[in-house]
């Protein structure tokens, strides 16, 4: 604990405000859990809220919003002032957050890596000609294109035990989820192979939390600081960093992860077309004793995408976006279109680019 925490008046009550779902419920009750640790004596309480990203289950994320649509409610909490903080999983939060808003703490990461889920079969290599995989995620869907293009992949939505029980019934012969989600909930034994990321790039921010509150409450970031962990906060930035500038969105398979090695940063990012028929990556190493220095790090791999014709692949998919027609929420290429012109960052509350 900081000295500023120390400083800051005790608070007697905080409230979380978070998504109904039983993984969101775990991250809110972590972060609960840590902050009566720190104050005993506070009263932390749980905003259970459902979302638009949680009542839509008939379509894509990428054709009605993005991961956007599961912040906007809790976001709104904060702004009235029902609840002090919001806490998300990392890839649903916009690379740009709303004026007023911001990530107060960024907390230890979990594992980021994918995993394969399958009741019948040990791996993706060993499913046959034909047999569904079942991914929520463009980033996934062209990984698997590329890597398995005799798999027939599926979308598949609903919160975490929805999908399993959508594989348990028969709709799918495998899934692909965030690691970290199963090993919170005490689902590890689901994982039938853990997908390394030189198989499976994951997304920016895969297995992070972060905590936002209202820009102007200086007291809670103080109370929040002993809860951030710096490590992480420099590898997702930098991960961050590459989304940002590519504008990515969920109409763009784009991942990015970096890791720390021999005490410096490796970040790694790529993009691709849906299809996997175009893929580019480019990746770096730096000290990055910064998080300015982490971010320019992010910078430079986005740069060295965009060299290979990185903005070309979202200029394309934004285009086709559009012509999907009102299924597609107003604003959404716009951040990748901006992107595609002006090399620029999405528009505040445009969506975030880990395509979870």
């Amino acid at each position: 604990m900081n000295s500023e925490t120390l400083s800051a008046p005790m608070p007697r009550t905080l409230v979380i405000a978070s998504r109904e779902s039983r993984l969101a419920m775990w991250q809110a009750e972590h972060v609960q859990a840590a902050l009566h640790k720190l104050y005993p004596s506070c009263e932390v309480k749980i905003l259970g809220m459902t979302t638009r990203g949680d009542q839509i289950l008939d379509r894509t994320l990428s054709k009605v919003g993005g991961k956007g649509l599961f912040v906007k409610e809790l976001e709104q909490a904060l702004a009235e002032g029902r609840a002090d903080l919001a806490v998300h999983s990392l890839k649903d939060v916009p690379m740009e957050l709303p004026e007023g808003f911001t990530l107060s703490a960024i907390m230890e990461r979990e594992d980021p890596r994918d995993a394969f889920v399958s009741n019948d079969y040990d791996s993706l290599a060993a499913l046959p000609a034909g047999a569904v995989v079942g991914t929520s995620s463009l980033r996934r869907e062209s990984m698997i294109r590329a890597r398995y293009p005799h798999l027939d992949v599926k979308p598949l939505r609903g919160n975490l035990d929805t999908r399993l029980s959508k594989l348990d019934r028969g709709d799918y012969a495998a899934i692909i989820l965030a690691a970290a989600g199963l090993k919170r909930l005490g689902l590890g034994a689901r994982i039938r192979a853990l997908l390394e990321p030189a198989d499976s790039l994951p997304a920016a921010g895969q297995g992070a939390l972060g905590i936002e509150i209202r820009s102007d409450r200086a007291d809670l970031a103080a109370w929040l600081a002993p809860l951030h962990d710096d490590a992480t906060a420099k590898a997702v930035e930098a991960e961050r960093m590459v989304s940002r500038a590519l504008g990515g969105s969920c109409t763009v398979p784009l991942a990015a992860y970096a890791h720390w090695q021999d005490g410096k940063l490796a970040l790694r990012g790529t993009i691709a077309t849906p299809d996997a028929s175009r893929v580019l990556a480019a990746q770096e190493v730096t000290a990055a004793s910064t998080v300015d220095e982490a971010v320019a790090l992010g910078r430079r791999v986005a740069d060295d995408l965009i060299a290979q014709g990185a903005l070309e692949i979202v200029r394309a998919l934004a285009e086709a976006a559009a012509t999907e027609g009102p299924n597609v929420a107003p604003g959404r290429t716009g951040a990748a279109g901006a992107a595609a012109e002006n090399h620029a960052a999405p528009r505040p509350g445009g969506d975030p680019a880990s395509l979870q």
